[in-house]
């Protein structure tokens, strides 16, 4: 059999930002790397420019039609019997469940899941969600019963809601924390503010969800703004209309419009982007582990976020940024309000912050690890990466 190794992802733009290390260390050690994500034509050329051979799949992230959940399933039991790779690696919720689930029944040799996150069916306690808990559970009982697969976890409180559901089987699960970040490509920066006098940038740099606490970041920064306090809050990221949590745009213009925040957009150089912050806040309801924390403590910025799985990973109370307690406004402009005001703090936050990224979270290890899951599944085969 060729050792061809197929990539399930939710997005090709994800791979490139999330995975690709891997990816190309793959190459480098002779195998075939096939990347099946939704179209996307700019991305599909770049990544094909370096060897990769990327297959479209109809994924639709925040889909949640029975129909076209099934076609995605049957279109990637296709792919699968079509190009029989040795290993499939599936990354995040849809192409672990459905990837996971036509895996097994394409009979494939090795398969390795990445859990991402939960989403928020996991976050939301609305009748529906607990609904579609009770059968994502079974789905994915199925998709992480395959006899030779290995399960990655970002977090220990994702694999004890795993373990507490039988959603994984004993033994085959291993935990990489976070997926790595290049510290000479995101280097320690010094804040902008400072060695010029003008008012601290308190960056959100997320997706526009709800569910990323967006809503606490715009509450805080009324209360701010209300009180006089100094500093320029800003969004960076882009909205995400099929995610039901997604702010829309009439809010998102209100908030701009009335002055209360500044709006970059989607950053497509965010070490560019981190280093016109002298603070970051992402106060999400829960995380698998998020990159865009690692890239800010990498930058060497102080970071307020939430105690909640993913993110207490990252941010150490009083070490490297502040916790706050989840969905707390008040709570929220009070960590923004002690370190915009006291920058001396928040720059020996910022200094921690790197040597924890150095030390925990460099790409090398993420990458180093992620080849052990790969031979963990492989060896029973009598290969090795």
């Amino acid at each position: 059999m060729a050792r061809r190794l197929l990539i399930i992802v939710h997005e090709a733009l994800f791979f490139a930002t999330h995975r690709l290390p891997v990816g190309r260390a793959m190459l480098a050690r002779g195998w075939e790397v096939h990347v099946a994500a939704p179209p996307d034509a700019d991305m599909a050329a770049r990544l094909q420019a370096e060897g990769f051979i990327l297959h479209p799949i109809p994924l639709a992230r925040g889909g949640q039609n029975p129909l076209a959940e099934f076609r995605l399933m049957l279109a990637l039991l296709a792919l699968l019997r079509r190009l029989r790779p040795m290993l499939v690696h599936h990354v995040s919720m849809k192409p672990v469940i459905w990837g996971g689930m036509a895996s097994r029944l394409a009979r494939v040799k090795a398969a390795v899941h990445a859990i991402t996150g939960l989403g928020f069916v996991f976050i939301r306690q609305d009748f529906k969600a607990r609904l579609l808990r009770a059968v994502i559970r079974r789905l994915y009982r199925f998709a992480l019963g395959h006899p030779n697969g290995r399960a990655i976890f970002q977090n220990p409180d994702d694999l004890a809601l795993f373990q507490a559901n039988a959603m994984v089987l004993p033994g085959r699960w291993c935990m990489i924390k976070g997926c790595g970040v290049d510290m000479a490509a995101f280097p320690a920066r010094p804040e902008p503010s400072e060695h010029v006098q003008a008012p601290p940038v308190v960056m959100f740099p997320a997706r526009l969800l709800g569910d990323k606490g967006v809503n606490e970041f715009a509450a805080a920064a009324t209360e701010l703004r209300a009180e006089g306090v100094a500093a320029r809050f800003v969004l960076v990221g882009r909205r995400d209309p099929d995610n039901p949590t997604d702010i829309g745009e009439a809010r998102l213009k209100q908030w701009v419009d009335s002055g209360l925040m500044e709006y970059w957009g989607f950053s497509t150089d965010m070490a560019a982007t981190l280093a016109q912050a002298d603070l970051i806040v992402m106060p999400s309801y829960r995380e698998g582990l998020p990159r865009g924390l690692i890239e800010a403590a990498a930058t060497q910025r102080a970071i307020i976020t939430a105690d909640v799985p993913g993110c207490r990973e990252v941010v150490r109370h009083e070490q490297n940024g502040l916790l706050v307690p989840v969905q707390d406004a008040a709570a929220t402009a009070a960590a923004m309000r002690r370190l915009i005001l006291d920058a001396d703090l928040r720059r020996a936050l910022g200094r921690r912050g790197r040597a924890i990224a150095e030390a925990e979270f460099s790409v090398e290890h993420f990458v180093s690890e992620s080849l052990k899951a790969y031979d963990a599944v492989l060896q029973p085969l009598g290969e090795q990466v």
